[in-house]
């Protein structure tokens, strides 16, 4: 597949501005955060940009370099801006177009997946007679990755880990719609993190902590929110179990916060795509609170979950927390932008296929979560269900029992074709821990500072 890649804007043309950000800016970091995807991690795909860097360019040139190179699709990221109200995620094909055209079947992979992962409100699917949707010669796509000018799309695109997961939907749609194969032996990293620290003087004593406990560790910096964040790593293993046996050693040196970063080796440094085949069966590690104050960062409205997803994950030995990801990752940060509705308590998306099935419906949020629990139960495990709960999952006898143990063996089974629907789960959790991580940090250098 010959993708041609186009970063609207440039040079002299800085696009839509607004919170100290600039379009041309934003939609070139996201691209190349595409290209690097592709190229490291799939199979017979070719990728030609418009702009690798900050240049002018005229549409013109731009339509006219994919003609001749006869691309297979044209893919133009942009971003939005209005008044500073409006919100949200749109894409475009071209106004001549119907519903079933190949490029309109094309973006409905693209609009799918992109608008699972982006956190954005979905404002839908348009038409328009845009000069790079007219005038290219193959099949073509504009999307709108949010309004620059509004201060909640503005504080995610300010966010590289933000930036990184856009990047991924716009490639999940890809390989949706052309069927790419991923590349045989696309590793994965465990890297261990014992702590991630606002100040690198605090990071350093950190080290010199660890280092005195025979474990030997180093710094490496990110960028989260905005803010450059000092990291410790104390090791990184192709293996999760050897990573979890670290881990332990780290706490047990008295480092309660540190946590695993799974990063796909080929991708830029802890923003790699997860691949984790991470067990469902298992502890659940992040608190209610921590659960619940998560969800609330993206949607201040949503239902507080945590205790129930702690407690039924606790009794049948499921991991909560990444149940609770599961969750957000099924109903939107339970904004319900999808064909469940919130009255249903459905959660997890059990039954629901499309408008004329919306799926289950249970009596309370309480039974919603009881009844994903029970689901995953039967997936991971061919114990028999333990009775100190009614069995209200009106799905549990008819899965495969023991057919996924892992989140990422999902994958085509609670989600059809689903390809990356595992690793989309694990991705929102290591988000989550993150995020947990950096407010216990910015808590201790407080206290440290007071």
């Amino acid at each position: 597949m010959k993708l041609y890649l186009d970063p609207g804007h440039g040079g002299s043309d800085p696009g839509a501005q607004g919170n100290g950000l600039r379009e041309k800016d934003i939609v070139l970091d996201i691209a190349l955060r595409i290209r690097s995807i592709l190229v490291n991690h799939y199979e017979n795909v070719e990728v030609r940009m418009s702009r690798t860097s900050d240049i002018s360019k005229s549409l013109a040139e731009r339509t006219n370099e994919a003609n001749t190179w006869n691309a297979d699709y044209f893919l133009s990221i942009h971003a939005n801006a209005f008044n500073g109200t409006a919100r949200g995620y749109e894409d475009y094909i071209h106004s001549s177009l119907s519903d079933s055209s190949t490029t309109a079947q094309y973006r409905d992979h693209m609009h799918a997946e992109i608008t699972k992962v982006n956190q954005l409100p979905n404002r839908g699917k348009k038409k328009a007679n845009f000069h790079v949707l007219r005038e290219t010669t193959m099949p073509a796509l504009l999307t709108e990755n949010g309004f620059i000018d509004n201060p909640e799309d503005a504080a995610l695109m300010k966010d590289s880990t933000w930036r990184q997961q856009v990047a991924q939907g716009h490639v999940n749609g890809l390989a949706n719609a052309f069927n790419l194969q991923r590349k045989p032996n696309d590793s994965v990293t465990y890297k261990v993190i014992a702590g991630s620290f606002t100040s690198r003087e605090n990071a350093e004593k950190r080290v010199a902590y660890l280092n005195s406990r025979n474990i030997e560790s180093f710094i490496s910096t990110t960028t989260v929110s905005g803010e450059t964040r000092y990291r410790v790593q104390a090791g990184a293993f192709s293996s999760r179990e050897n990573a979890e046996k670290r881990l332990q050693e780290v706490k047990n040196a008295g480092i309660e916060d540190a946590f695993i970063l799974s990063d796909n080796n080929s991708t830029q440094d802890d923003q790699g795509q997860v691949q984790s085949g991470y067990s469902i069966v298992g502890q659940t590690f992040q608190s209610p609170e921590q659960m619940d104050q998560y969800v609330k960062e993206i949607n201040p409205n949503a239902i507080k979950l945590g205790y129930y997803y702690l407690t039924f994950g606790d009794y049948y030995g499921i991991r909560g927390d990444v149940a609770f990801a599961q969750a957000i990752h099924e109903t939107n940060f339970f904004r319900f932008t999808g064909v469940v509705q919130p009255s249903q308590n459905n959660f997890a998306g059990i039954g629901a296929t499309d408008s004329d099935n919306p799926g289950a419906s249970f009596a309370t949020p309480r039974d919603g979560v009881l009844a994903h629990i029970q689901h995953l139960f039967a997936y991971a495990s061919t114990e028999p269900l333990p009775d100190k709960y009614p069995l209200v999952d009106p799905r549990f006898n008819l899965v495969n029992r023991g057919s996924a143990t892992t989140w990422t063996a999902l994958n085509g089974k609670w989600a059809v074709p689903g390809d990356n629907y595992g690793q989309l789960i694990l991705e929102i959790y290591d988000r989550m821990i993150q995020s947990t991580i950096a407010k216990l940090e910015n808590i201790r250098e407080e206290l440290e500072e007071s």
